[in-house]
């Protein structure tokens, strides 16, 4: 059987859940992956409440294995700023105290993963944030010590809330990207390092963040093939020739034709998916392929439909025996 093909709801947040099921069911989807906070408020501990929402995706034929709190997971381990409030629900934020708002946000990922449990899902996507991101180019220099010590504030901070996850039987699975404490291959073994392999801790993959960066995200497939608990499909262009803004992105929006880089809709950028679901079939990797869909200059809805059908197209079950095996008699 090939691959459960879900949408992640995060970017269709100003739609309520009805609708997004409605049109996810209408584009072709087999399921959701809920982005929090629009479309689960994981403080409801009714069971009719996490009922309600297996039921309404149920009416829609579709199912449900993950859910996700990027944008809570991310003040957990941030530098905080004005930014953030932007982001985050307004219980969170408080009064923006910044040790408050680690604090708070760290209590709601644990909030998540109880939820996760009383929806019969395993495996919570999200982000992390970084002590350390604003030190990714070393001048003034940066010392190996202040790196290591932005991991040892990770581990102090998540390894509690992953012994929660582990207690619930529920996965975390950070999503590699910028300002993460996990942004590429080598930042992503020493993350799994500093939490000394916690077995609730292990990666969402998502091509399209490693691919710009110049990072081989097909041998990341490889380097992690036991902790790769969840998978993104996003797709991204980068440019053959230089452009005003490069590879940092600079302080232009996505979707500027300036930048080096920007997400195109699956299919249409960089990213070699025959090779991704290659390498997903050599690790066993039989979980949801998630579609991510950002696209700054496409009609979400024309993009989602297109996103689905390709994923569709291209996903395949590894062979069972090798194709010359009937060749000896």
């Amino acid at each position: 059987m090939p691959r459960l093909v879900t949408l992640y709801s995060l970017q269709w947040g100003d739609l309520s859940l009805e609708n997004v099921c409605a049109k996810a069911k209408e584009f072709g989807y087999d399921g959701l992956e809920l982005g929090l906070p629009d479309h689960l408020d994981v403080r409801q501990t009714d069971p009719e409440y996490y009922k309600g929402i297996k039921d309404l995706l149920g009416k829609n034929g579709l199912q449900l294995h993950t859910i996700s709190s990027h944008l809570v997971g991310q003040a957990v381990c941030d530098r905080i700023d004005e930014r953030h409030k932007g982001i985050l629900p307004a219980y969170i934020w408080g009064d923006g105290d910044p040790e408050g708002v680690r604090q708070r946000a760290a209590e709601e990922l644990i909030l998540t993963a109880k939820a996760a449990r009383s929806l019969g899902v395993n495996t919570v996507v999200g982000f992390t944030g970084s002590p350390i991101w604003h030190l990714l180019y070393s001048f003034p220099p940066v010392t190996g010590s202040m790196i290591d010590d932005g991991y040892k504030e990770f581990a102090r901070r998540f390894i509690p809330i992953l012994d929660e996850f582990e207690k619930l039987d529920v996965r975390f699975a950070l999503e590699v990207h910028p300002t993460e404490i996990a942004f590429d291959t080598f930042s992503a073994r020493k993350a799994l390092e500093a939490v000394d392999h916690h077995p609730a801790f292990g990666f969402n993959y998502d091509p399209s963040h490693m691919g710009y960066q110049g990072v081989d995200y097909v041998d990341f497939i490889y380097q992690f093939p036991d902790r790769i608990f969840h998978v993104h499909m996003k797709d991204v262009y980068w440019s053959d020739t230089p452009k005003q803004v490069g590879v940092f992105g600079g302080h232009v929006p996505f979707g500027d034709p300036r930048r080096y880089w920007n997400f195109r809709s699956v299919g249409r950028g960089k990213i070699n998916f025959e090779e991704i679901i290659r390498a997903l079939n050599a690790i066993g990797y039989q979980g949801p392929l998630s579609i991510e869909w950002e696209d700054s200059a496409m009609d979400r809805e024309h993009g989602a439909r297109e996103s689905c059908e390709f994923i569709k197209r291209i996903d395949f079950q590894m062979s069972k025996h090798a194709f010359d095996a009937f060749f000896a008699k």
